[in-house]
């Protein structure tokens, strides 16, 4: 059996069972112990299994296929989401030309902003309106407002963004995986961050621990396209280069 065939496999029968032991792995898949170890660490930092003392258990994934109002999003994992705001302000310099996705997280990046003589371009007009209390320079792409995130999107919104080029840029995600990547629930907000991400030097995404078990339905980056700035790392992400823990934070 291919080593590609033979982990697809383990996931398989662990998405079967539950959980199950690396002795019936070994067995199942007529492999050694040392090669049965070292698939289920590779898994495990893909985030496709979680591995436990004798084996492994199937990861916990939530599909998450409509988006929330900012309201609705707002006191959700407050104190985690205010950490990682804290921490990713204070990477502004004021040479930096940032880019600031919507969302909820971005939105408390947005509040404990010090650096003032920064440029900043953000696709949310609320967003753009407590930056300019702030003193900033504020500059926002054309397009179409969608209420419920109150995010500015479409063709025009793209094809402005295509022709920025940001030092620095903070985003939002729905989910956060290795396999899955960046997730969001709509196509034209996804496509905003594509585009948005990719013309930046610098991207992170500001991800609170709780987005490690969600995907939906539509992808925007991989996983090692942009740092990733949370509140806690989970051992099955352990091993991933790409994750900055805020202070305060913690494994688990």
């Amino acid at each position: 059996m291919l080593a590609e065939e033979r982990l697809e496999r383990i996931v398989q029968l662990v998405n079967e069972h539950g959980s199950i032991s690396a002795t019936e792995l070994m067995d199942r898949l007529d492999a050694s112990e040392s090669t049965i170890r070292r698939d289920l660490t590779r898994l495990a930092q893909a985030g496709r299994l979680v591995k436990v003392h004798g084996g492994a258990t199937a990861a916990r994934r939530t599909v998450v296929a409509s988006d929330q109002s900012v309201g609705e999003k707002h006191g959700l994992n407050l104190a985690e989401k205010t950490a990682i705001a804290i921490h990713a302000a204070q990477l502004v310099g004021p040479d930096d030309f940032v880019y600031i996705d919507a969302g909820s997280t971005t939105e408390l990046l947005v509040e404990h902003l010090e650096e003032t003589r920064a440029t900043y371009m953000t696709n949310s007009i609320a967003h753009a309106h407590a930056l300019l209390s702030k003193g900033c320079r504020v500059l926002v792409p054309a397009g179409e407002l969608k209420q419920v995130t109150e995010a500015l999107v479409g063709e025009q919104t793209v094809a402005t963004l295509a022709r920025y080029h940001f030092t620095l840029g903070f985003f939002g995600t729905n989910g956060a995986t290795p396999d899955a990547g960046f997730t969001t629930p709509e196509t034209g907000e996804a496509l905003v961050k594509e585009v948005a991400l990719r013309q930046t030097l610098r991207p992170y995404v500001l991800c609170d621990s709780s987005k490690f078990t969600m995907v939906s339905p539509v992808s925007f980056a991989r996983f090692d396209d942009a740092t990733v700035i949370t509140d806690a790392l989970p051992s099955n992400l352990a091993a991933c280069e790409n994750i900055v823990v805020a202070p305060g934070g913690h494994r688990f």
